[in-house]
């Protein structure tokens, strides 16, 4: 069994996982606030419901950038350099535990679900902020983990900002006095195309995807923009550089959680073979 957990900024998900990728039993609980708080909470939670489980490997998901298991910033938690690996590495004797980034995780199982998998995909989550993975043959990969391409600084009306400032979830619901999911108008939707695709065209010549995978709360809704979003890049790409094929997160709300199940695969599969 694997155990995945996806701490978010207001709620944590643990869920198992059987060998075969089916998951099992889920709970949600609210995410503490102080790091010595959730350590409690957590160590509480997985102890009472799997010490007499068979528990394979551990995965945590953390909203942060994740370097040598310190979450080095968690801006939405407002946690800094907590030492996540030594405080959690004892959550079930014998258990190992792995800590890494939550839009990495979800970029890995959001590139697994697709038909064949792309030399390069970047998964952009657009919820409250906007985070990214990106994958390289299906794996996280490691030059570009640490990432953040929601701070991505690219001009908008007259003015250098970082990317999610102006195009997230929550940078929405302030100019438009509405969330995401109550928007309809074809025009306001193109405008929001507009605004995401400012952080595309700084980001695509760099990483030059074959896919671009859009997830998160906004991503929810990617029929009412994904067209727009397409024509702005095809437009405004340089002639050499290809827009790539951009689709919808298949698991915009369990992403994360399903990103934990593969990373904690591949690392047993990885210790089978050197055992």
């Amino acid at each position: 069994m694997i155990v995945t957990i996806d701490t978010g900024g207001t709620k944590t998900l643990v869920a198992s996982f059987a060998n075969n990728g089916r998951m099992g039993d889920s709970i949600k609980f609210p995410t503490p606030k102080e790091p010595a708080q959730y350590t409690a909470e957590l160590k509480r939670i997985i102890r009472e419901r799997y010490t007499d489980k068979k528990v394979d490997v551990i995965v945590i998901a953390l909203p942060g950038i994740i370097r040598n298991g310190t979450a080095v910033w968690c801006q939405n938690l407002g946690w800094a350099n907590f030492s996540a690996h030594t405080a959690l590495k004892n959550l079930l004797p014998g258990v190992p535990v792995l800590i890494e980034n939550d839009a990495n995780l979800a970029g890995l199982s959001e590139t697994r679900a697709l038909r064949s998998i792309p030399r390069s995909s970047l998964y952009v989550t657009i919820s409250t902020g906007i985070g990214s993975g990106i994958c390289t043959n299906g794996y996280i990969d490691p030059g570009l983990r640490y990432s953040e391409a929601g701070r991505a600084l690219v001009e908008y009306k007259g003015k250098v900002r970082q990317w999610e400032s102006f195009a997230s979830g929550r940078a929405i619901v302030r100019d438009y006095k509405k969330f995401a999911r109550d928007i309809k108008n074809k025009r306001t939707w193109r405008q929001i195309a507009g605004r995401m695709s400012r952080g595309f065209l700084a980001v695509v010549p760099i990483v030059q995807p074959d896919v671009i995978i859009i997830g998160g709360s906004v991503g929810t809704y990617f029929e009412r923009y994904g067209e727009f979003l397409s024509e702005i890049l095809t437009d405004h790409l340089p002639p050499h550089i290809p827009c790539p094929k951009i689709v919808q997160a298949k698991h915009p709300e369990e992403a994360v959680v399903y990103g934990c199940y593969y990373y904690g695969k591949d690392y047993l599969a990885l210790a089978k073979t050197a055992r």
